[in-house]
Order: C-alpha cells, then structure tokens, then sequence
C-alpha cells in the first residue's frame, strides 16, 4: 500500500522501537484454418514448463542471496510489485527508466515513487540478468517482480504460493498515471475502497493485501502530520498510543529532521512477515493514518480483528489476495505487450 546495508540511523531508529515496545509466449499467430488470429495463452502456473522449466529455482538463487546480504531489499520489493500492479497492470511499468532529456517522465519518477528503494529494483536487475542468461528472450520482468515478490515474502517467514506467470511487459510508463491510482499515506477508507475497487479488489482484499505492512518502513513525512498537526489541531492524532507519538517525535522532529529517517510499519516484529500488524492497529500502533483507519471504520474492523486472531488465516487469505492482484491488468502478447531483455529500457 502504503525498503548496501542500512544507515546506522535506520538501525539505531528500529532497534530503539523494538526495545521500546518489547512486545506470466509465444507470439500471437495466424492459424492455418480460416485465417484467424490465435489468442495468446493465459497465466498459469505452468507457463514455462518447458521454455525456461528452471525459472523460479534461478530467481530464488538472488533473492535468497538478496536477503541475507540486504534483508531491507524484501519490503523494497514487496513495495515495487504493489506500486507496479496498481498503475497499468502487474506489467513491470515500474521499471522502465525515463528516458534521457525527456520531459515525459517515467512511473518510476513520479513523486509518488520517489522513495522507492533501490535494494528492489537492483535485485529486479540481478534476477532479469541471470534468466536471460539461462532462458533468452522467454521469461517476462513483470513475471520475475511477482515471483521476486512472493520469494521475499516466504523468506520473511510469510506465506509461499504458487505464482501464475505468461505476464508480458508493458509498454506505457507515465509518471502522470501515478498520483491517483496508489493509495496514500492519510487515505482515509472511503478513498482506499473506491481505489481497491476500481482495481477489481474487494475490502477483504483492501484489508489482507494491507497486510503487507507486517514488513516495511516509512519515511517521516508520510506520518508527520499526525504527530504534530492532526487536522490542523496542531496536536497528535489521538488515535495512536502516546508512547508511540513520543517515540516518533524522537526521531522525526517537526522540521530540520534527517529525510533518510524511517520508522517500521509494525513496531513490535519489523523483520518478520507475520499478522502482527493487525495486533497493533488494535492496540493504536499503527504507524500511517491510512493503516489506523482501517480499525476505526466499521466495514473493516471486524476483518481487522479475525486476522489478528489467526495467523494461519491471514496467510491464507494473503496468499489469495496476491493472485488476484497479480492478476489486474494483465498483457498478453505482442500487440499488448513486449518482452524486454533489459527490464528498464523498452524493446
């Protein structure tokens, strides 16, 4: 919704809270009979069974690598999968690079995206390299960030899925697209349903695929306003828990801070993926105003409240819930789609 080695201010900063708290190719073609165009195939689990049969064992060689040298590299990429299937689809438009002295700019330099972390896109890169090494010309880059995406989430200690795959990648990457179609730090639930709904999402998927933010962190311009100017109170957000506001304000003073700054999503296990951030919007810890909401607003609460009590059940739910987002917007084909060998340059 709402990340080589970290700076010694993000350690110092997660530590303090951790003490504080203790707690989817072939070509469309023309058939021989009646001249008909074939319709390109659907994602599958099985896509490359036996174009590229090794792919997911080639991309989990970096992301396994990835995570033990820059563990911050899984939210970064859990990140850039959900930024990428909100805009034009799960296409890998995230990654195309703006082209030089071009003012039309890219997704990826939408203000929006700005704090995008490298770690994701770099392993993104490392991952395409070694596929086209192995499977040239076959495997897509926006079926590498689903299957790097879900990778990251299994070595976090979440859930692993199947991936479909037979995604081929976008060719439209425009900055202008992005404001309105990603979720924001202060969406209120109304904004985030309406948005989650134009994208085929239900609120129960709203809910689960917030989740998310089990892992992960935040710059402090995205929650400063609930710290010292909630509403234009200009006091804090009465929804969070003192001791949180307290532990924020530390480090995230109202102007003059460090903007390389950030605070973890879920205070109490910011490295494990696991339903713990259900348990903290309960308990008024929840670190964006967009993440609070979805325990004050009585069409998510009760969804709030059942993952919270059920591990088991969030997996589940989450791994579903990431099909079908991994679903929106697909392309298919060559007149919809291309398949780069370069994942941030169009053919």
């Amino acid at each position: 919704m709402p990340v080589l080695s970290p700076s010694s201010s993000f350690f110092v900063f997660t530590c303090f809270f951790i003490v504080f708290f203790v707690t989817i190719n072939s070509p469309c073609c023309l058939a021989i009979k009646a001249n008909v165009k074939r319709r390109p195939r659907q994602i599958s689990v099985n896509y490359y069974a036996k174009s590229c049969p090794q792919v997911e064992q080639h991309i989990s060689s970096i992301t396994s690598q990835q995570f033990k040298e820059a563990p911050v590299s899984a939210p970064a990429t859990i990140r850039l999968f959900f930024h990428d299937c909100f805009i034009e689809g799960c296409d890998a438009s995230i990654l195309i690079a703006t082209k030089p002295g071009s003012k039309l700019l890219a997704e990826k330099d939408a203000e929006e995206n700005k704090d995008l972390r490298r770690e994701g896109f770099d392993t993104i890169t490392r991952a395409k390299t070694l596929v086209e090494s192995k499977c040239p010309g076959i495997v897509s880059c926006a079926d590498i960030l689903a299957i790097a995406a879900r990778d990251f989430i299994h070595l976090a200690g979440g859930p692993y899925y199947q991936v479909k795959k037979g995604r081929w990648d976008g060719k439209i990457s425009m900055a202008s697209r992005v404001p309105y179609n990603l979720p924001h730090a202060n969406s209120t639930v109304d904004q985030l349903i309406k948005l989650f709904s134009s994208k085929g999402l239900s609120v129960q998927d709203l809910v689960v695929l917030s989740g998310a933010h089990t892992i992960g962190f935040a710059h402090c311009n995205n929650f400063l306003q609930r710290l010292y100017n909630y509403k234009g109170t200009k006091q804090a957000d009465p929804s969070i828990d003192p001791r949180l506001v307290k532990a924020l304000k530390m480090s995230c003073p109202q102007a003059g801070g460090n903007v390389d700054i950030v605070a973890p999503f879920d205070v109490t296990t910011p490295f494990v993926f696991d339903h713990a951030y259900y348990a903290n919007l309960q308990s008024k810890l929840g670190l964006l105003a967009s993440d609070q909401g979805l325990f004050l607003d009585p069409r998510t609460k009760p969804i709030v409240q059942s993952l919270g009590q059920d591990k088991a059940k969030f997996f589940q739910a989450f791994s579903a819930a990431m099909d079908k987002m991994g679903s929106i917007g697909v392309k298919r084909g060559r007149r919809h789609g291309e398949k780069r060998k370069v994942c941030s340059m169009h053919m």
